[in-house]
């Protein structure tokens, strides 16, 4: 089967006949056979993608088909599809089957995209390696000894490895970005409300978005303009008008841009990282554009933050998985105590119960103000500090993590590493603006290094087109491994 860098690409065959839907589902299934080893999809919908691959071959046939019609696309095992499980990598939710679908997947299905399966993550989307699932880690394709980052891993890996067109993922504190970093892939994160997040298995509810993983800028523009906008569903989605993303994806004049000093002088970032976004302000600056250090007085706050008040929110969100009304329920409950103990105790992972129990200490009554009261005042001057750059700056660049993707035990024997694998990423979701990721070099072993863009609340137009420029001078560039 060809290899299509674009969806437009596809579409121009699906439409000469070259290539057929239910060719692309076949080709996709045997990928995810011959790959199984990499565990990216946790279950595979086979019979349901060929009949629904045909019914799609029929309206291209007669000039009725949707926009997305012949993408194949997998979602990440946080979000429903009505009559398929959805477990959020974790056995407490074992066996569970959805009653509806997110509102974000069926948008998708009404444009005729083709669901083909389920895919790995770290349990409820806590991690950044994609090794805290119950169901074990997802492999970085580039080289299986690593990490392809999470929570998104296994959404990564797929757009990665070919197994799929693209990805539906979920961005609480980098989980959609930072694994498109390490595994070489496109990676949005929309504004906060941006997109329903009805059907979305919660983590940390303000700061949870949906987002998608796609071989280019393109794609991703176009799947977040059908995705985004109102619903009934959800009280906390922005009834903005959504913008034709995928139409306006050019810009006009020079930029102003921004990049975080710390992320070139730190010795916490890699040479290969900061050599590549090196390249990358050069490049914009022989472009014509004007790029500039900007400090962030705040930045030190940032990790202590996003985990002081995404604690406290899986402390709540996490609540309603008990062992009573569905999932796990533990055979050795003798009682309605030992129903709740037990059953979270075995059905929930150590991550999960390590964050439940600081967001618990975090809510209680003691600490209530000196911790998450006061995370919340600080939460509100991070976001002040970066509204008040976006007055000044169109963009800000930073890399996307600060080093290439980890080797596989790493997050064990040192999890403080680990939260800091998301400190480029925290804080776009803290302050609720939309940010992508962008593979824009490699460093000298051939590892994928992900450059990160950020633009201000609800301005996507602006960010995919600047991504995409992006995106199409380094490709006319020559690649040279950093």
């Amino acid at each position: 089967m060809k290899y299509y860098s674009s969806f437009r690409a596809l579409q121009h065959d699906l439409r000469q006949g070259t290539v057929s839907c239910r060719d692309m589902v076949e080709y996709y299934l045997d990928r995810i056979e011959s790959t199984s080893h990499l565990n990216a999809f946790l279950a595979t919908y086979a019979d349901e993608a060929r009949s629904r691959a045909a019914k799609v071959d029929a309206r291209l046939a007669n000039g009725t088909a949707g926009r997305l019609a012949g993408m194949v696309i997998g979602i990440k095992d946080l979000l429903c599809y009505a009559g398929h499980g959805v477990h959020g990598g974790s056995k407490i939710l074992e066996g569970f089957v959805s009653q509806f679908t997110a509102t974000a997947i069926q948008r998708l299905i009404d444009e005729d995209a083709i669901i083909i399966g389920r895919q790995n993550c770290d349990e409820f989307g806590m991690g950044s390696s994609n090794e805290n699932s119950a169901y074990g880690p997802t492999l970085n394709a580039a080289d299986t000894t690593r990490v392809p980052g999470g929570s998104s891993g296994g959404s990564a890996v797929a757009v990665q490895a070919d197994l799929c067109f693209a990805s539906i993922g979920t961005d609480t504190g980098g989980s959609v970005r930072q694994p498109a970093a390490f595994c070489g892939v496109v990676g949005l994160k929309p504004s906060y409300s941006r997109v329903s997040r009805w059907g979305l298995l919660a983590y940390a509810s303000s700061f949870d978005t949906i987002g998608p993983i796609t071989r280019c800028v393109e794609d991703a523009a176009l799947l977040l303009e059908i995705m985004a906008g109102g619903d009934e569903q959800d009280s906390t989605v922005s009834q903005w008008p959504v913008p034709s993303y995928s139409q306006y994806l050019s810009i006009d004049g020079s930029k102003k841009i921004g990049y975080f000093r710390e992320s070139l002088d730190s010795e916490g970032v890699d040479e290969s990282v900061k050599a590549v976004l090196r390249q990358s302000i050069e490049r914009l600056r022989q472009e014509g554009h004007t790029v500039e250090p900007v400090e962030f007085p705040l930045a030190h706050y940032y990790l202590p933050t996003y985990y002081i008040l995404t604690t406290a929110e899986v402390s709540s969100n996490l609540s309603r998985y008990d062992g009573v009304r569905y999932g796990y329920r533990s055979p050795k409950a003798h009682d309605l105590d030992s129903l709740y103990r037990l059953s979270r105790t075995e059905g929930l992972g150590a991550e999960a119960r390590k964050r439940i129990l600081l967001g618990t200490f975090v809510l209680s009554a003691n600490y209530y103000d000196a911790y998450y009261t006061k995370a919340q005042r600080v939460r509100r001057l991070i976001k002040e500090e970066i509204e008040r750059h976006f007055q000044e700056y169109d963009f800000l660049l930073y890399p996307t993590t600060p080093s290439v993707a980890f080797p596989l035990g790493e997050e064990n024997s040192d999890p403080i590493k680990t939260f800091l694998a998301d400190i480029f990423t925290v804080q776009a979701n803290v302050t609720g603006v939309p940010a992508i990721s962008l593979p824009l070099g490699t460093d000298e072993q051939g590892l994928p290094v992900g450059i990160q863009v950020l633009a201000g609340a609800f301005q996507e137009e602006k960010l995919l087109a600047f991504a995409r420029y992006l995106e199409q001078f380094v490709q006319a560039s020559e690649e040279v491994p950093i």
